[in-house]
Formats: structure tokens, C-alpha cells, sequence
């Protein structure tokens, strides 16, 4: 008997994650439970007809923010650029481009969420600039002190006297990295679209001017930066060639960037040095008001190579690197084991101290609805909101909406038109781009435009947000009563334990000692799963657990009770239980009175009546 009790014990700690926060009391910044929302501004809502998203759209649709319990909304680039890479190539960092709206528009969004308790964080784009900016124009005249303000290299010339380019550095878009220019008789690098050169960071002007532009927008008020693709701002200063793949792998590949690993032009320690600079730039603010600006790095690189990014004691680094192990390591066939990786994966290896983020989507990947199947977004919302750390939610992940097939003809996108007719649909980002479905109307009620820039998903009218409004239980009313639970001392402080229950079932709880403590139950599986929690050493046995939050295709409804040792789950479905009723009732007021009247005798009657029919219901 005393074997076992030990075994379960080392199991409880084997399985038990620390969050960022060791301390239950300790003071928490705002980054580190906040749910950040990202909106693609393109697609998010249309105001003057045009059939593109503007500032002016996002600020007419601020409530949705606060309905949903945003904390802080990231825009995608929304400076001016000639849109090759649809505001990826910046022509000026510090202006709005007039597609978006005016310096006024982004001023008067900035305080219309201000006035909603929403903090705002942009996009910095620091690896390239558009071949438009002044910069590079005047880098390719030679005027100094841009002349090497961009990455510029001699011709090659072959067996037949022919001009090659430098080396074999291939672009992400695919095809070479290099672009020749007449007029400079130079190279220039790219390793993205060609109307995307790379700046030099080995240059101090440049890097002197990149800074400038962070405090150049949060001297506007905004409260951080998403830092875009930074694995790439320094290469081999030898420009060594690339290590080409064994060609029974390389041929595989479509894009010839995956035909060649890339020791030379991503992860190279400089780049490390530079994200900690432009950690001070933002800390300096701290100086100002005492109120932290975070920084946010994204890198799709190995887990070593990403973790670096939090930095150290004597180098900060970012507040938090993106995490991508919910997208990258799990499809609609992974089973509880896979689930358990990735998240442990993140939290073995992320540094003590530091705090953890979830990521389910972006405008780079495939929509969550369409990875693993519209079955599993409560799933996944569970599993995003509730793990120990910050949430990030891409537009559209409330209401589960999935990618809209874009035609050949149809596509924009640089990498998707990159690839051609035949590989377009593996490579394109268009499809998860689809404008918001607000409602049944015409083109979802993003545009009055009788063209969207890209088409809207011909589901609109079923899946969208006011149709969700109006049901009892959707994915919308699931991930509202989630963004509540996240408020609760025990999802933002409480410990982590999660364990694979079966095959197929994957759970977790996240408890306080002087809290509730709330479990987490996900059925990945395509069969229904018995469930038994019996064996969990730290549940207590025979304990009686109300469903708090079931997704939408659950069979179990919010109240009702179940026990440690078994019950059943439908294929796909999940459920957020709590082992305390008064939790339930204060969840189930915070739901009940938002359509009711403030007024001073209805709202305190409704709420009685609330209360009284949930304990009348569950005695």
C-alpha cells in the first residue's frame, strides 16, 4: 500500500507543471494572463465600401473585444505599403496606409479601446522593408548613409560566363534570394518576396533608425510589439551556401526553399543580441509611467533555437516567444499522447520563471476548423485558454469559422501565386484570410462592396457571429463562459497536471489550495470514450464534478454532476468541469444578467431567480 501511495505521488510531480507564477500572491503583469486577439485588418470589416477592412471597421466592431473578454487586440501591418505582401513590405513605418485609413483613424481606435479596457499591441516587421521605401531607393543610388542600409553582393558568373547569383540562398516564397539591379550592378537579398529586400543589421544607421520606429508608435500609446519573422535578421556574414537536403527528400519538396537546411541564413547568435535590444528600446517606457510594453518574437525554428528568445538574467530577450506546438504537432488523428507532448513540450523546456502562451491559429496557417476538424474548436479553445499562460486568438477562432477554398484564379497571395496552378493550394495563405462572417447578409455583413478583396466562405450563412449570438449554446457562448474562467485566480495562478486518461483522452486540471479547482476533459477520438478519473492521485475519489463548460457537441449540459469513476464523452467533445458549485452560480449569473436590464429592481430580482432555479435544479 505504501508502495503505491509513493508511486502516485512521484507520479503527481512527474505530471505537475509550474505556470508563471510560482507564488500565488505575487503581483502579475497584465501580458501574463491576457488574451491577445490578432486581427488581419484586411478582413476584420469593411466601412467605406472599398471591399478591404480598415481602422475605421475594427473601431465600429471594438464591442465584439469586449464582449468576448479580449484584454489586448494585435494588429497585422497597417503602415503604408505597396501591398506586394499585403503590408508585410513597409514603404514607411511610421505612417497609416490609406487603404486603412488616416493617422486619425488609428488614433481614435487606439482610444475607443482604451475606453473599453483593451490594450493595443502592432506589428513590427524588422527582417525587410518594401523596395519602395526611401531607403532603398537611395541605398541602390549608393547615397550614403544608406548605401548598406540592405544586404547587396557581387554577381557569380558561371562556366559560360553567365551572371549567377552569389550563392544558393533560396527565397521562403521560393526560387532564389537574390534579385539583381541594374542600376547598382549589384545582388540584393531577399528572403522573402522579391519587393522585399532584407535590411543589413550589421549597419548601426539602420539598426539606429529600426529603434526609432518602435518609439516612434509607442510614443502614440501602444502597449507592445508582435516582432515578425526574426530568425532571419542576420546571415553568414561569408555567405557559405545553403546544405542542399538528400534528393530523395528534396525532390519531395515544392517550395526549393524546404529542399535545403539553412545554418547560414536563420538563427545565427546575432540575431539573439539584437532582440535584446530592442528589449531596452521598449523598457525604457518603464522609466516613463512604470507600465511595461511587451514584446512578442515570432520564429518558426526548433525548440532550443525558440526558447533562446526569453532571453536571460543579464539578457532580457522577449517577454514571450511564440508558441506554435498546438499547430505544428497536432493534426485531426493525434491521440491523447500527442496532445499531452505538445503541451508538455513548451513547459519542460521554457525557462523558470517565464511565463507560457498558446497559439491554435494565425493568418499563416491553416484555420484551426479546417487542421483538425469543426468538431474540435471547443476543444481547442479549451485547451488554449485554460493552459497555464497567455492566450492568442486569431479572428474568427470564437466562432470556429474554417478556411474558404480560394481558385487559382482567385489567389493574391505572393507564396500561393509562387508555387502555380499545381501548387498553389498547399502553399497559399489565402484561404485562412477569409473575411469575418458577421452575419447572413451579403458577404457575411463584412462589406457593402459586391467584391471582398477575397472571397467570403459561401458557409456565412450559418456560421456567424449574430447567428451564435442567438443560440443557447455555440462556439461563441463556449469561448465567452472560457475568457470568464481565465479571470479566476485558479486558471491565472493555480498549478498544472494533465495526463492522458486513455488512448484517446487527454486532461488536466488547474488547481489552488484555497480555490476550486477545475478539470479539463478532452475526447480526441472518433469513438465515444468511457472515462475514468479514479486513478488521478490527487482527485479525490468518488468526488462529484459539475460540468461548468461543455462544447457545443457534448451530451452533458452546464450544472450537471458526475463522478470520479466514469462517464462517457461523445467522439470530439470536451468539457471544463469544477469540483465547487458556488463557482458554477457565479458563472452562471455572469451569463444570465448580461441580457438583462440594469435597472434598479429587475436586475437584482433576475439574478435571485438565477440562483434560486440553478439550486432548485442541482439541491
Amino acid at each position: 500500500m505504501m508502495v503505491l501511495l509513493l508511486l502516485n505521488v512521484a507520479e503527481y510531480f512527474t505530471n505537475a507543471k509550474n505556470t508563471c507564477v510560482e507564488d500565488e500572491n505575487k503581483s502579475l503583469e497584465w501580458w501574463q494572463t491576457a488574451v491577445f486577439y490578432q486581427v488581419y485588418p484586411r478582413s476584420f470589416k469593411d466601412s467605406n465600401g472599398d471591399g478591404i477592412g480598415d481602422l475605421k471597421g475594427i473601431e465600429e466592431k471594438a464591442e465584439h473585444f469586449k464582449d468576448i473578454g479580449v484584454d489586448c487586440v494585435w494588429l497585422s501591418p497597417i503602415f503604408k505599403s505597396p501591398m506586394a505582401d499585403f503590408g508585410y513590405d513597409i514603404s514607411d513605418y511610421n505612417k497609416i496606409d490609406s487603404v486603412y485609413g488616416t493617422m486619425d483613424d488609428f488614433v481614435s481606435l487606439h482610444k475607443k479601446l482604451k475606453s473599453l479596457g483593451i490594450k493595443i499591441i502592432l506589428d513590427f516587421v524588422p527582417n525587410h522593408s518594401s523596395d519602395e521605401h526611401e531607403w532603398f531607393k537611395k541605398s541602390v543610388e549608393k547615397i550614403m548613409p544608406y548605401k548598406d542600409y540592405y544586404v547587396w553582393k557581387d554577381a557569380k558568373f558561371d562556366e559560360n560566363n553567365l551572371r549567377i547569383p552569389p550563392n544558393n540562398w533560396q527565397s521562403l516564397f521560393s526560387n532564389p534570394a537574390w534579385t539583381w539591379n541594374e542600376k547598382r550592378g549589384q545582388y540584393y537579398l531577399h528572403q522573402f518576396d522579391p519587393k522585399q529586400p532584407d535590411l543589413n543589421y550589421r549597419n548601426k544607421e539602420l539598426v539606429d533608425e529600426m529603434k526609432n520606429n518602435l518609439r516612434f508608435w509607442l510614443d502614440l500609446g501602444v502597449d507592445g510589439y508582435r516582432v515578425d519573422a526574426v530568425p532571419f535578421l542576420f546571415e553568414d556574414p561569408n555567405f557559405s551556401d545553403d546544405i542542399r537536403k538528400p534528393e530523395e527528400l528534396a525532390i519531395k519538396e515544392k517550395n526549393t526553399y524546404d529542399q535545403y537546411y539553412h545554418p547560414y541564413t536563420m538563427d545565427l547568435d546575432e540575431t539573439y543580441d539584437m532582440i535584446n535590444q530592442f528589449r531596452d528600446v521598449l523598457d525604457e517606457y518603464i522609466l516613463k509611467d512604470g507600465k511595461i510594453r511587451v514584446m512578442i518574437t515570432e520564429g518558426y525554428t526548433s525548440m532550443e533555437n525558440t526558447m533562446r528568445y526569453y532571453g536571460n538574467e543579464t539578457n532580457l530577450g522577449a517577454h514571450m516567444p511564440f508558441n506554435f506546438g498546438l499547430i505544428d504537432r497536432l493534426n485531426d488523428f493525434s491521440n491523447a499522447t500527442k496532445f499531452k507532448e505538445a503541451v508538455n513540450n513548451w513547459l519542460d523546456n521554457m525557462p523558470d520563471g517565464k511565463c507560457a502562451n498558446w497559439v491554435i491559429g494565425n493568418h499563416d496557417q491553416p484555420r484551426l476548423a479546417t487542421r483538425l476538424g469543426s468538431e474540435m474548436v471547443d476543444a481547442m479553445n479549451m485547451l488554449n485558454m485554460l493552459l497555464p499562460g497567455a492566450a492568442f486568438t486569431y479572428m474568427g477562432e470564437e466562432i470556429g469559422m474554417s478556411d474558404t477554398a480560394v481558385r487559382w484564379d482567385q489567389t493574391i497571395d505572393p507564396r500561393g501565386l509562387n508555387a502555380g496552378p499545381d501548387g498553389y493550394r498547399t502553399l497559399s495563405r489565402d484561404p485562412a484570410r477569409s473575411p469575418y462572417q458577421w452575419n447572413s447578409s451579403a458577404n457575411a455583413g463584412f462589406t457593402v462592396s459586391s467584391k471582398p478583396w477575397l472571397p467570403v466562405n459561401p458557409n456565412y450563412w450559418r456560421l456567424n457571429l449574430d447567428a451564435q449570438r442567438k443560440q443557447h449554446c455555440s462556439h461563441y457562448t463556449v469561448y465567452k463562459r472560457l475568457a470568464r474562467l481565465r479571470k479566476t485566480r485558479t486558471v491565472q495562478r493555480g498549478s498544472f497536471d494533465g495526463r492522458e486518461l486513455s488512448e484517446w483522452v487527454y486532461a488536466f486540471t488547474r488547481s489552488l489550495p484555497s480555490a476550486e479547482t477545475y478539470l479539463v476533459v478532452l475526447n480526441v477520438g472518433s469513438e465515444e470514450e468511457r472515462v475514468d478519473l479514479s486513478s488521478w492521485p490527487t482527485l479525490v475519489k468518488d468526488e462529484t464534478w459539475l460540468v461548468h463548460t461543455p462544447s457545443v457537441n457534448s451530451q452533458y449540459s452546464i450544472g450537471y454532476s458526475l463522478k470520479t469513476n466514469g462517464f462517457t464523452m461523445r467522439p470530439k467533445s470536451a468539457m471544463v468541469l469544477c469540483n465547487k458549485r458556488h463557482s458554477l452560480v457565479l458563472s452562471s449569473f455572469s451569463s444570465a444578467t448580461q441580457s438583462i436590464s440594469s435597472s434598479s429592481l429587475v436586475f437584482p430580482v433576475a439574478m435571485f431567480l438565477v440562483a434560486l432555479g440553478f439550486l432548485l435544479k442541482n439541491p
